[in-house]
């Protein structure tokens, strides 16, 4: 026995860079994912899997007019000549083909358990039965005439073909999903007879735009129905380039159950939502009281679908339910389009659908071809032994006495009447029981008809005018077969606009409860239940005190400004409850470390507002302006240290006077005209002061006068003759307090 190493190499070590390595076999596992795992060809819109279990049920002649067959046959012919992969990869993509919920269009008629919408498995697969139905059977027409490439199987035993005819555009009719190394496809299934109608157009102005293609295909049309709120615009544009996505909602009715009160109906569930799984999160997100206008949720469907949502009163607006369900539950779904598919099964590419149903139709003209010339050669060599039948019926004693006496019969009768070895051969395999049909006037007959049919396809071949024109009529064929008017073709999925709702949706989804905001000074903040007026017995950390007490409700959001000019909003619905301390503000939202909340109060919309800092600076900003959408907040207030942002009061509708107070008891009172209003800024002036800084601000009615609140909770008024020696102009230092103002210097909670 030789000691030369196998490998390459000292010691039979031949030395790979890994990198090479590892891109070389990601490459080859990416390719054979992409290419025969994942995406479908564009032709016939299968996947392999798919291909070879529609081809071997083909091989058993489980025909649509046929009888059944066991599946897992069926499973087993495919696993052993195409598919080498599991028995029950196998067998839950046939099940799926057979599942009307789940195939727009089913290629499998299936006989038994094949699961249900509510995402029960099918049965095992020696229970079920499965033949084609006629949709595959459509895709496989004309297979055996040479019209499509075969391959090699696995093991090299058997051909298979690389992609089907196809006379049904099963791509887009029944659509597709998965997803490969680096890209994905997700294609929604359409109705036949809009794509028909769509490709007839195609056919006769090969530059239709994909506008005037929507015109006819206006959209998917799923399985389960379900109806389509998604604009016009985005749709178009989703088929302009291929991707895009679709905005699916339940179907659903109210229906009145007396004295006054109602039921909503679902009837129809968006496409791939497992109507059991609905239910259960829908009664989750009940117990969760994530759905207060919710009372019940039941299931009473049989063989149609039927959920009822029995709402919490009978004052609850069906319209505004729905929306809270829709946004809350998968009775409304966003289903995404993206038409990633094989060009001429090599080449991985996202189309659109006017380059999808181009695809479809050259595929169409080139099995067209092969089958017409197929026939021409099966035309032709009928027609040469349709001659030599003719040459023997007119010289039969002759013929006979050749394959009688000659030693060589075949070479006889070519040389004797210039015959061909096919004419031979046919002459010499005719029995003689067959001579007596050797009429002249059936062969010359036959041979006629062939002879104009030959020049037919002559002529087809030739004329790409005829060729589509052929196509065209096949498409007619399509569509009249699986037209609206049928109970298959009939289009589920309807179109609607999606209601304008002008609640807050995000409001109406929270049981609203009153609550009071407690906010520490050391910022610790939590919500008790209920309106609390007596916050003596509140506990607080050792040290920290009560800063503010607000009054809201569980839908008000929060409002904080923070010393550097900042607002931040927060949920009250989210904010810790009233048991303990409650806990930091910091965790809520992004302060720095060197500056704190100086003022709170609850989100009002339409409201103005005054801003102020310790400097002396405001200015007037719609509420609207101020509500952060994330956890850095919103910069209103510019300030510059050692000055803060010191306070936020409301502006009343009809006000006219804003009162200033400073840290030194002098009190302005001027015109609110006179106050900027912007978005963010520093704003203007509003009091001077030496010594001290801006204490608080009131914004008032001139005829209501000036209302300020003592400690003990009293409230004193002060008509406007009584204030006319603290009126000024903006930007004045003012005069000292009237006698009787609060020891705290301020008038009081301003919300």
């Amino acid at each position: 026995m030789s000691d030369k190493p196998i490998l390459p190499g000292p010691d039979g070590i031949e030395p790979i860079n890994l990198r090479d390595a590892l891109e070389e076999r990601y490459l080859a596992y990416a390719l054979t994912t992409i290419m025969h795992r994942a995406l479908p060809d564009v032709r016939d819109g299968l996947k392999p899997v798919h291909r070879r279990i529609v081809y071997a049920m083909r091989e058993l002649r489980l025909d649509p007019n046929g009888g059944f067959l066991k599946c897992a046959k069926i499973v087993g012919e495919v696993m052993g000549d195409y598919h080498p992969h599991g028995n029950q990869a196998i067998y839950d993509a046939l099940a799926r083909l057979a599942q009307d919920f789940a195939v727009r269009y089913p290629l499998v008629d299936g006989q038994g358990n094949f699961g249900n919408i509510d995402g029960d498995n099918p049965a095992a697969e020696r229970y079920t039965e499965a033949r084609m139905t006629a949709v595959a059977a459509a895709l496989l027409e004309g297979i055996d005439e040479e019209c499509v490439d075969f391959r090699p199987n696995y093991d090299g035993r058997v051909q298979e073909p690389a992609v089907l005819p196809a006379a049904f555009p099963n791509l887009l009719a029944n659509g597709s999903s998965g997803i490969a190394v680096g890209m994905a496809t997700n294609i929604p299934p359409h109705n036949a007879d809009e794509l028909c109608a769509g490709l007839l157009h195609l056919i006769k102005h090969p530059n239709a735009t994909v506008e005037k293609l929507v015109e006819m295909i206006p959209g998917p049309d799923f399985p389960t129905g379900g109806v389509l709120v998604e604009p016009r615009d985005s749709i178009l544009e989703a088929y302009k380039t291929g991707r895009g996505g679709f905005r699916l909602r339940a179907k659903w009715e109210k229906e009145e159950t007396g004295r006054g009160t109602y039921q909503i109906v679902v009837t129809e569930v968006p496409y791939q939502v497992q109507k059991a799984k609905l239910v259960e999160r829908i009664a989750e997100l009940m117990t969760e009281k994530k759905l207060p206008l919710l009372g019940d949720v039941r299931d009473e469907s049989a063989e149609e679908i039927r959920l009822i949502l029995e709402p919490k009163s009978r004052t609850v607006d069906p319209l505004l339910l729905m929306e809270s369900m829709f946004r809350s539950t998968e009775l409304e779904l966003r289903f995404g389009l993206n038409m990633n598919v094989l060009s001429a099964g090599q080449v991985p590419n996202v189309l659109g659908l006017r380059d999808v149903l181009r695809q479809w139709l050259e595929h169409r003209v080139d099995v067209l071809v092969k089958r017409s010339q197929f026939r021409l050669r099966k035309i032709e060599h009928r027609l040469e032994v349709l001659d030599g039948y003719l040459v023997a019926y007119l010289n039969i004693d002759e013929v006979i006495r050749i394959v009688r006496f000659e030693d060589d019969p075949k070479a006889k009768l070519i040389t004797r009447f210039k015959l061909t070895e096919v004419q031979a051969d046919a002459i010499l395999n005719l029995r003689l029981k067959s001579l007596s049909k050797l009429e002249e006037v059936e062969i010359r007959a036959e041979h006629d008809k062939l002879s104009k049919e030959r020049r037919e396809l002559q002529q087809l071949l030739k004329s790409d005018e005829l060729q589509w024109e052929r196509i065209a009529s096949e498409v007619k064929q399509v569509r009249e077969t699986y037209s609206k008017s049928t109970p298959l073709g009939r289009r589920r999925t309807s179109f609607a606009d999606a209601p304008t709702i002008d609640v807050d949706l995000d409001a109406a989804l929270i049981e609203k409860e009153p609550i009071t905001i407690v906010l520490s000074d050391k910022g610790w903040v939590r919500a008790l239940k209920g309106h609390v007026d007596d916050l003596t017995k509140l506990e607080f950390k050792q040290g920290d005190k009560l800063k503010r007490a607000i009054k809201a409700s569980t839908t008000d959001k929060l409002l904080l400004l923070a010393t550097n000019g900042k607002v931040f909003t927060l949920e009250a619905s989210l904010l810790p409850g009233g048991r303990g301390h409650g806990e930091p503000v910091r965790l809520m939202i992004d302060l720095e470390e060197n500056h704190d909340i100086s003022d709170a109060f609850p989100y009002q919309p339409g409201r103005k507002l005054l801003i102020a800092s310790t400097g002396g600076y405001g200015f007037i900003v719609p509420e609207d302006e101020v509500v952060a959408s994330t956890r850095k907040g919103k910069q209103v207030l510019n300030v510059t240290e050692p000055e803060e942002a010191k306070l936020i009061v409301p502006v009343p509708v009809g006000a006219d006077h804003v009162a200033i107070l400073g840290d030194n008891r002098k009190m302005l009172i001027f015109k609110l005209e006179e106050i900027n209003e912007m978005t963010r800024g520093k704003g203007v002036i509003l009091q001077k002061s030496k010594e001290g800084a801006l204490a608080d601000a009131r914004v008032f009615k001139k005829a209501d006068g000036l209302t300020w609140t003592d400690s003990a909770g009293r409230t004193f008024t002060l008509s406007w003759s009584e204030l006319k020696e603290w009126v000024g102009a903006r930007a004045q230092s003012g005069r000292l307090v009237p006698k009787g103002f609060p020891r705290s210097n301020s008038f009081g909670p301003a919300f």
